[in-house]
C-alpha cells in the first residue's frame, strides 16, 4: 500500500469517526449561520451550535476548525446567499439604481419569514467584548466595502454628468449605508416589509436632483 493511499484511508477513518452518519457540511453551515444570525457571535455557544447543526463538538472542530473560523465561514455563506442583495444591486447601470435596488431588496430580505430578521453582517457583533474585536472588525469590513462600492458608483455618475458636480459621494454613500443599517434594526424590532419599503421611499427622496 502506498503512503498516499494509507494517508487517505486514515483520513477517511478519522472522518467516519469524527462525524455522525448523514453529516452534510452545507446544511450544518447553514444551521450555524442561523444561530449566529439569531443570537450574535458571543451569545452563540458551541453547545447551541452543535445542537442546531446536528453534530458533536469533535465533528465541528474537524470540519470547521473552531467557533471563530466557523463564524467566518457562516458570514461568507451569508454574503453569497441571504446577503447577496448588495452584489445584485451593484449590477444596476446607475448609482441611483444601485441604491434603490439595495434598499428595496434589503426591505424584503430583512423581513423574510424563513430566517431571523435583519442582517447578519450588521447585527452579529453588536455586543462584543475586547476579546472578540476581530469579529467586529471582520463585519465592519463587509459594511465598509459595500459603502465604498456605493460611493464609487456615485463618483462615477458625477464624473459622467448624471449627478450634480457638487454631490458629496462619500457623505451620500454613508447616508444610505446608515439607512440600510437602521432598516436592519427596525426589522429586528418588528417592522414589516411595507414599513421598510416606506423608509426606502423617504430615503430615496433625498437623492440629488
Amino acid at each position: 500500500m502506498s503512503t498516499a493511499t494509507s494517508t487517505a484511508n486514515t483520513a477517511t477513518t478519522a472522518t467516519a469517526k469524527g462525524r455522525p452518519r448523514g453529516f452534510d457540511r452545507d446544511q450544518a453551515l447553514e444551521a450555524a449561520l442561523m444561530e449566529f444570525w439569531r443570537h450574535g457571535y458571543e451569545a452563540t455557544s458551541i453547545s447551541t451550535l452543535t445542537k442546531a447543526m446536528g453534530i458533536n463538538p469533535p465533528s465541528l472542530y474537524a470540519a470547521f476548525g473552531d467557533k471563530r473560523k466557523l463564524f467566518s465561514a457562516a458570514v461568507q455563506r451569508y454574503a453569497e446567499t441571504h446577503g447577496d442583495y448588495g452584489t445584485r444591486a451593484l449590477g444596476q447601470p446607475t448609482a441611483r439604481g444601485v441604491v434603490e435596488t439595495m434598499l428595496r431588496l434589503a426591505a424584503t430580505e430583512y423581513t423574510a419569514a424563513d430566517h431571523p430578521p435583519g442582517c447578519l453582517v450588521i447585527d452579529a457583533a453588536t455586543n462584543t467584548s475586547d476579546a472578540s474585536q476581530d469579529v467586529a472588525e471582520e463585519l465592519r469590513g463587509y459594511r465598509e466595502d459595500t459603502k465604498q462600492a456605493i460611493a464609487d458608483r456615485i463618483t462615477a455618475d458625477v464624473a459622467a454628468g448624471a449627478l450634480p458636480p457638487t454631490t458629496d459621494a462619500p457623505a451620500l454613500a454613508t447616508f444610505y449605508a446608515a439607512v440600510i443599517q437602521g432598516m436592519s434594526t427596525q426589522a429586528r424590532d418588528g417592522a414589516s416589509e411595507a414599513d421598510l419599503q416606506r423608509v426606502a421611499d423617504v430615503a430615496l427622496a433625498a437623492w440629488p436632483a
